[in-house]
């Protein structure tokens, strides 16, 4: 059981620096190096579902997010974009939340190390990202990351109480 227990806990804090070692790399690119829409233009030519998406219309970081303003290809690109930071910071929170807890057996514990470390990550990634060309620092990036991380930890809080509850009615 011990090995058990120790290997996930090192695979939890593994999966952390492989994330972290990612979103480092991920921005040091400039933009046009990330750009995913020269290849969802060829994929995407005939644009499909543009009649439906043209009506979504909204403000991010005072910027309009729109196939009128940005075009289809760029406005897709925006939710892939914004999509992967809100998952990855949430696999960050989870197995963060998930290492530190079987390190340390302290719920509250492992929940604020698994939302400041990549709170303090995501605004220190988008600090280095104002050093890289074509890329634009966004304190609203710095909030989506910590809601995809505070949604990762409160899952894995939620799945250890729904099982300790189990537990305890099986003990009872």
């Amino acid at each position: 059981m011990l090995k058990t227990k120790k290997f996930w806990i090192i695979a939890s804090f593994i999966c952390v620096l492989v994330i972290m070692g990612t979103l480092l790399k991920s921005s040091s690119q400039t933009y046009d190096e990330q750009s995913l829409v020269p290849v969802m233009d060829k994929i995407l030519a005939n644009k499909p579902f543009e009649g439906l998406l043209s009506h979504v219309s909204f403000v991010y970081a005072n910027d309009e997010v729109s196939i009128a303003h940005l075009g289809y290809s760029k406005f897709l690109e925006f939710f892939i974009r914004k999509g992967a930071h809100f998952v990855t910071y949430f696999l960050m929170g989870a197995s963060l939340f998930a290492g530190m807890y079987l390190w340390r057996k302290k719920k509250l514990w492992a929940f604020l190390v698994a939302l400041l470390v990549p709170l303090l990550f995501a605004a220190s990634d988008e600090i280095h990202q104002h050093f890289t060309g074509g890329r634009t620092p966004l304190v609203q990036d710095v909030i989506l990351d910590f809601c995809g991380a505070t949604v990762g930890a409160l899952l894995c809080f939620w799945i250890l109480r729904h099982f300790e509850k189990r537990k305890n009615n099986r003990t009872a």
